[in-house]
């Protein structure tokens, strides 16, 4: 294996970079910039079985060190993304994809995660948890562990390809919900997904989103997610995907100290469209300044 490699769920990357999901398209937008080809791999857009237009702008702010994003998961549907998204993905990306999966029943994750499962570029399927359950009062299932893993079993029912839970952060115990998932049969797990927060305009004296509120994501939350990887690493036996505030290669190597297998970049995308591209070719001469020959060794370590 080559020093910057390493294995997601049975299936090795180049390297641990990926783009996070609602920060990367379908991917093909970003093969004008560079050869995305150099990624580990990346989360594609978050996909729901039917189409949605997302929440009502204005959906994006900027605070201190980051940004608050309510989007609403806009995105075509599963059967659009299979017919024409993934496609013109081919063309450009040559390399496994991960498939990020939204739902509001376990019926509804169920469906799009066994459509996906079929197509022969997703190497995995993200399960992104924080969404609404509308048969559950409206709480999200990433807020309770039963939830948690009566999607994950549901999931694994139909599917065959490894399948990763992405966890949300706004919870007493992210160890509990992890636990859960692995014990229902999550082959990995993703987190952080983003902080509940919000901005109020000072001359309408009235929020900022639409929506009031929404995720923060950003370098403000580097820390948080770093401690929440550390818990998680420690209390399960899969895999963990660490994200949240990932700016440069030295986040990189803080979250595979702490005990992630790859790490996923979100908000840095938005603000350079390269920046995954600099992290992966900043990357040797940060392991060479810290005395790491291989990103293995802090596996072993962690």
């Amino acid at each position: 294996m080559g020093r910057l490699t390493t294995n997601l769920c049975g299936i090795d990357l180049d390297n641990p970079v990926i783009p996070a999901s609602g920060t990367f398209g379908f991917g093909y937008e970003f093969a004008q910039w560079y050869d995305i080809n150099c990624l580990g791999t990346f989360s594609f857009k978050g996909t729901t079985k039917d189409p949605r237009f997302g929440n009502p702008t204005p959906r994006i702010a900027e605070c201190p060190a980051g940004m608050i994003n309510a989007v609403g998961l806009q995105n075509p549907g599963v059967e659009k993304v299979i017919a024409e998204e993934l496609p013109k993905l081919k063309e450009v990306f040559h390399k496994p994809v991960m498939a990020n999966v939204s739902g509001f029943s376990v019926a509804d994750y169920a469906y799009t995660c066994e459509r996906l499962d079929q197509e022969e570029q997703v190497g995995w399927l993200e399960v992104n948890i924080s969404c609404p359950n509308v048969h559950g009062g409206g709480m999200s299932f990433g807020t309770d562990p039963k939830a948690a893993a009566e999607v994950t079993a549901a999931v694994k029912r139909v599917t065959t390809k490894p399948v990763i839970m992405k966890l949300s952060p706004n919870v007493t115990d992210i160890t509990a919900i992890a636990k859960a998932c692995e014990d229902a049969g999550a082959d990995g797990v993703s987190l952080i997904n983003t902080l509940q927060g919000m901005r109020i305009d000072l001359r309408t004296r009235k929020p900022v989103i639409k929506n009031v509120m929404g995720g923060v994501s950003g370098p403000a939350v580097f820390p948080v997610a770093l401690r929440m990887v550390w818990q998680v690493c420690r209390a399960v036996k899969i895999p963990v995907v660490g994200m949240g505030g990932v700016t440069t290669a030295e986040d990189v190597l803080e979250m595979m100290m702490a005990g992630a297998s790859a790490v996923e970049v979100g908000a840095a995308n938005l603000a350079d469209p390269c920046a995954c591209k600099k992290i992966i070719d900043d990357l040797p001469a940060a392991m060479d300044k810290y005395g790491i020959r291989s990103l293995q060794e802090l596996a072993v370590q962690a």
